[in-house]
């Protein structure tokens, strides 16, 4: 391990780095450099305990020195000003520290290969819901998350802070989910939707399964029609109170510890 080296202090809003990493909150500026910013110490902890190959840590010099012990020492570093800070991230509170983090590559899971549980996502919207259920997900074990289209981006900063850090414990991946289910019912493998029909299960009825997956639909219409005829069996959760419906990463989080428990 060689000394801790401060690559650059950064005191003008305008700095070329500055305007890049905020765009990073949206999907061109990730896109251009192909890197997603995490904000917040736990985000970028968790990173680190992942092993994963930061590209730039970012922090006030309070923030820098607080965690000096802890961070990589060949990952490019800048101190930035109270001021600065405030302006890169998107949280309401800003904690004065970041990190970019390489995109991964694309299409390098085959879904006619992979094994365990795993959640299918779609055209689900909400941030704070995509992001709770990954991280329930990761605390029920599943192998990974499949965002399908029409869901919410991966990388957008309130997904990424939900998710606290589970998606370096799971996969997750965006990807057309018609492929992903004619990938795992192809090798007779369950797929669980979860919209009510005449066919449909309680979810109690059904075995725990080692490989398989569920289908979490958008958070007010449900599985759009052309997936429901693609699933193995629709399942329901009944519920005895008067509420008309549970919150989708309420229903994703009791299905995924029954099937995958």
């Amino acid at each position: 391990m060689g000394a801790l080296l401060l690559q650059e202090k950064i005191t003008s809003s305008q700095n070329k780095r500055v305007k890049q990493w905020r765009a990073l909150t949206t999907k061109k500026g990730r896109q251009a450099t192909q890197t997603y910013l995490l904000e917040g110490w736990h985000l970028v902890h968790e990173a680190i305990l992942a092993h994963q190959s930061l590209r730039a840590i970012m922090g006030t010099a309070e923030q820098l020195t607080a965690h000096a012990a802890e961070l990589p020492t060949d990952v490019d570093r800048f101190e930035l000003t109270e001021s600065i800070a405030k302006t890169i991230g998107d949280a309401n509170t800003p904690q004065g520290i970041f990190a970019t983090v390489p995109l991964p590559a694309k299409d390098v899971l085959d879904p006619q290969t992979v094994e365990g549980g795993w959640l299918f996502l779609d055209q689900v919207q909400d941030p704070g819901n995509i992001g709770t259920m990954v991280r329930t997900a990761d605390a029920a074990g599943l192998r990974g998350v499949v965002l399908g289209l029409g869901s919410a981006s991966l990388y957008l900063p309130k997904v990424l802070r939900a998710m606290q850090g589970s998606q370096f414990h799971v996969e997750v991946v965006e990807a057309d989910l018609h492929q992903w289910i004619q990938a795992f019912t192809a090798r007779h493998l369950p797929v669980y939707g979860t919209n009510l029909d005449p066919q449909a299960q309680d979810y109690r009825n059904v075995d725990p399964v080692t490989t398989g997956a569920i289908v979490m639909g958008n958070e007010g219409n449900g599985m759009a029609p052309d997936l429901q005829q693609l699933t193995t069996r629709n399942l329901y959760i009944p519920i005895k109170g008067r509420a008309e419906s549970l919150n989708v990463a309420v229903a994703a989080g009791i299905v995924m510890f029954r099937l995958f428990g």
